[in-house]
């Protein structure tokens, strides 16, 4: 991999990992436009595209730096809203941690590729311009929400599994269809992020260092590895500062009608020949 194709992923990865417009599924798409998916080092990339998530949890650990102790202190017994928050992004996290390593496999030999990726694309764009009919966001807050809903966020949170779905879509979205306001369905979102793609990373990571094969390090190379990690910590801080913003002005419709021209657009692109993504 050279440097500039890291740093077209490392932005792509950064800018979408917390819009509602699918991370992987835009890496997936980037690298294969990028003609960086082959069959020697399909597992090697597939490992790449979600170790750098690990820049966006950076980018939200410095941006929400305030709930980190919150949390610590929850755990502590000395802040009941800290222990509060904390017991519901367990609740979130624990149904994606459960099918995780039992999905992980199949989801990688049989979704990650370009024609399932545009499939998931297109029905999440019109599900989110669905919502966006449905009328203003509910009134609830990140502070008073209760376990039952955190579960269910956490398996709308499942549902992501399939690239190009969209974690940042189905944990938004759902918190907004459970009555939050839409810049707190958001908050959450973030905050979930953090526990869900560190242990994607680090279960992938442990998978490929540890594998018979050659490791993503030595077939792509560790320079480009760090430089798309950076980029996506950087790129992650401003979108995220972005979306919260623009989803209180502007709501999920715009991401869905994105996702939509997207799709048609790649799609005839390739038909056409203009372009090879493995249609």
């Amino acid at each position: 991999m050279e440097w500039w194709q890291a740093v077209v992923l490392g932005l792509a990865e950064g800018i979408t990992e917390y819009l509602p417009i699918s991370s992987t599924g835009h890496l997936i798409l980037a690298s294969s436009l990028l003609g960086l998916r082959t069959p020697e080092n399909a597992e090697a990339l597939a490992t790449f595209e979600i170790a750098i998530q690990g820049g966006a949890i950076l980018a939200v650990l410095g941006l929400y730096r305030h709930r980190v102790p919150q949390t610590w202190n929850g755990l502590m017994g000395r802040d009941p809203a800290g222990r509060r928050l904390l017991v519901n992004l367990v609740l979130a996290f624990l149904p994606a941690a459960l099918l995780g390593p039992l999905l992980d496999d199949p989801i990688e030999a049989h979704l990650f590729r370009a024609p399932t990726v545009l499939a998931a694309l297109l029905v999440g764009g019109l599900w989110m311009l669905w919502l966006g009919r449905r009328g203003p966001a509910g009134e609830r807050t990140v502070d008073s929400l209760d376990g039952r809903t955190a579960l269910l966020i956490g398996l709308f949170q499942c549902v992501a599994m399939w690239p190009g779905t969209s974690r940042s879509m189905m944990t938004i979205a759902g918190g907004v269809l459970l009555g939050l306001r839409a810049r707190d369905a958001a908050e959450f979102s973030f905050l979930l992020g953090v526990p869900t793609l560190g242990a994607a990373c680090v279960f992938k990571l442990a998978k490929n260092l540890l594998g018979d094969g050659p490791n993503l390090f030595a077939q792509l190379g560790a320079a480009p590895v760090a430089i798309g990690f950076a980029v996506a910590a950087v790129s992650a801080a401003v979108a995220v500062h972005w979306l919260v913003g623009f989803l209180s002005r502007h709501g999920l419709a715009p991401f869905g009608w994105y996702r939509i021209a997207l799709t048609l657009l790649l799609a005839a692109l390739s038909t056409a020949g203009a372009i090879e993504i493995g249609l």
